[in-house]
């Protein structure tokens, strides 16, 4: 099967009062490639370039997200700016890193102002569009209450520094805290076909409030898997896209942001806006557990 190579074939979601293609693009891969080494900085550009000609026009960042001579902020600017008009980029703070590379968590207002105003200077803005608050440093999902970073963020959002605001690493308990604290309009964890699948109901939950679902690591499927080589085989397509494309049937609030660093995983990646999975199919894939 061939499939049209536009971030616009997966339809568009209302991010707050901005309008995004559910297909986008993570910048956690410009900076260097998987085996640690820092990216070749205009293979990161081109890539970059060609997602927004693909219709991209939702970029995830961070300004943790750096090697030891790339930052993925920076390469966004020099490739980018001065960004179209259409353009959203969604960052998050929480996490961070120190010069050495080093990872360490904040949570008090002045300690995320710091974070938010430096994604404000590497991505040459004068507000951030979205920002997520991330709770912990890991994969795994955070404990505690999120009310005083969250809460810090709505006052930074109430002075102008953010237009909206997200939420990432959460449990639906913590949606729930942070609902009664400022408006959600995202929650980022991570997910896919045969990764976190208890977050089904949390997917469910965000469309009953309009919420974006927006899952990072949805390509990654850890062993092959039958029902993923079969379906992709039938559509003449990778497993990736069929793991990308299964993402976007759980429903119109779930956003895509593949990253890569590699043109050719860039367009197969958006490729994968055009799949249309049919019900067969659908019930194949949600077999593996």
């Amino acid at each position: 099967m061939t499939t049209s190579i536009d971030a616009t074939a997966a339809g568009t979601w209302q991010l707050g009062d901005r309008t995004v293609n559910r297909m986008g693009f993570g910048a956690m891969r410009l900076a260097q490639r998987s085996d640690g080494t820092p990216s070749d900085r205009e293979t990161a550009k081109k890539v970059l370039r060609r997602a927004l000609e693909l219709g991209v026009n939702h970029i995830d960042t961070a300004a943790f997200y750096f090697s030891a001579t790339r930052a993925a902020n920076e390469l966004i600017n020099s490739a980018l700016a001065p960004y179209p008009d259409d353009l959203v980029i969604t960052t998050k703070v929480g996490p961070g890193r120190d010069p050495a590379g080093d990872f360490l968590h904040v949570s008090t207002k002045k300690a995320l102002r710091g974070q938010v105003e430096e994604n404000i200077r590497q991505l040459g803005l004068d507000h951030l569009d979205v920002v997520n608050f991330r709770l912990g440093q890991s994969l795994d999902r955070g404990e505690g209450s999120l009310a005083e970073g969250f809460g810090a963020l709505a006052e930074l959002q109430q002075e102008g520094l953010i237009r909206h605001l997200g939420i990432s690493n959460i449990t639906a308990d913590h949606l729930t805290e942070a609902l009664d604290i400022a408006p959600v309009v995202c929650v980022q964890n991570q997910y896919g076909l045969s990764t976190r699948r208890e977050d089904d109901a949390l997917v469910e939950l965000c469309a009953e409030h309009g919420i974006a679902f927006v899952p990072f690591f949805a390509i990654a499927g850890g062993t092959e898997q039958a029902a993923v080589s079969e379906v992709a085989k039938a559509h003449g397509v990778s497993e990736a896209q069929v793991r990308l494309a299964w993402t976007l049937h759980k429903g119109p609030n779930v956003l895509a942001i593949p990253g890569t660093g590699n043109p050719a995983h860039l367009e197969e990646n958006i490729g994968a806006a055009g799949l249309r999975l049919s019900d067969d199919d659908l019930s194949r894939l949600n077999t593996i557990e």
